[in-house]
């Protein structure tokens, strides 16, 4: 060995006389880097020469800052041919040197190698985080990264289920007459489309909601947040994520202003259209998945309000009324609730108002 590289004011092997290595006289002065040449020269007299002062090669391969797994050998008893600013910089930046290919002579792994590989991303890190395929007992296996509103989607719903003790009261009701509301709104002369039972479930809850002012609430920090708007959040499923946008005011608009809001916001979200007020100041949340067949099923409650109400899917079912076996057109509700703001018969009352406005659509004003 001609040279050994080492920490400022570390002393040095014997051929020095056993003094300290000159220090920079600043403690946050960089040390002077090698260049490429004087690097590659070093590594090669390290790497090739069979003779010289042994003590001297083991006190180099001690001084390396070179990972466990990148330095002496490429796993076929052949040592790794790279210089040692290359090496330095692969430790820095978790570059596994086995991986890289060196386009210095003989093959060897200089510093804009490691360098590139960084760049590109092949650092351990990386390549452990970020697998495309793995292949194993479960047959080939993709990892795909989240969106960042997918991110956001898991985070949330990690943090209600993690902080809001969930209690759940279900109930089933009978659509009939809302049903021939909307054939009303069908038959009538005016333009645009008649509202949707959903229309129906939002102008319901809305109304229920006025009724009922910890429900359009939420629990925040050993405090009750009662909101003077009630603004119904409708969840929209698309591709790969589930997006809520918010009806204001759903209690004073119509039933026909609701579903063409809530087709309008939909489109939006869809399309990618949807602007980040029009996600905002929701207060309470409606989960329809009646349309994909669904007869029944219990939501997580967004983070920040009292509950959400799950709808399934409306279906012609046999029913008693007035001792006589009949038909109906039934609908099954889930209403999650926060137990820290509505306890058990403050939900079933307010549940109970909804299915009265939906069942007697009439009353809704």
């Amino acid at each position: 060995p001609i040279a050994t590289v080492g920490e400022p004011g570390e002393a040095g092997p014997s051929g020095n006389g056993g003094k300290p290595a000159d220090t920079p006289t600043e403690k946050d002065e960089p040390e002077p880097e090698p260049t490429e040449q004087e690097a590659g020269a070093e590594a090669e007299s390290e790497s090739d020469s069979t003779g010289g002062n042994s003590d001297g090669k083991a006190k180099t391969a001690e001084k390396e800052r070179v990972p466990a797994d990148a330095t002496a050998g490429s796993g076929d008893g052949e040592r790794l041919k790279a210089s040692p600013l290359a090496r330095r910089i692969a430790a820095d930046a978790g570059v596994d040197l086995r991986r890289i290919d060196g386009s210095g002579p003989g093959g060897r792994i200089i510093k804009i190698d490691v360098e590139a590989a960084a760049e590109a991303g092949t650092s351990r890190e990386a390549t452990e985080s970020r697998p495309a395929k793995v292949e194993g007992g479960k047959g080939e296996t993709e990892t795909v990264e989240l969106t960042r509103i997918q991110r956001t989607i898991a985070r949330r719903m990690s943090e209600s289920k993690a902080t809001i003790p969930h209690f759940y009261l279900r109930t089933e009701v009978d659509m009939s007459r809302a049903a021939a509301v909307r054939a009303a709104f069908k038959a009538a002369t005016d333009d645009g489309p008649a509202p949707s039972l959903n229309d129906i479930v939002v102008k319901a809850t809305a109304a229920a909601l006025r009724e009922f002012p910890r429900a359009n609430g939420g629990y925040k920090d050993e405090t009750f947040e009662l909101h003077s708007r009630i603004n119904v959040g409708i969840a929209v499923a698309t591709e790969d994520a589930l997006i809520v946008p918010v009806i204001t005011d759903a209690d004073r608009k119509s039933l026909r202003e609701i579903g063409a809001e809530s087709r309008n916001l939909a489109e939006r979200v869809r399309t990618g259209e949807i602007t980040p007020p029009e996600l905002a100041g929701g207060t309470f949340t409606v989960s329809n998945l009646g349309m994909f067949g669904v007869h029944g099923f219990d939501a997580v409650i967004n983070p920040g309000q009292a509950g959400i109400l799950a709808v399934g899917q409306a279906i012609e079912r046999p029913v008693v009324r007035d001792g006589e076996l009949t038909t109906g057109l039934m609908m099954d509700l889930s209403l999650a609730c926060d137990h820290r703001i509505l306890y058990g018969a403050d939900g079933a009352r307010f549940l109970a108002a909804i299915k009265a406005g939906l069942e007697e659509p009439g009353m809704l004003a």
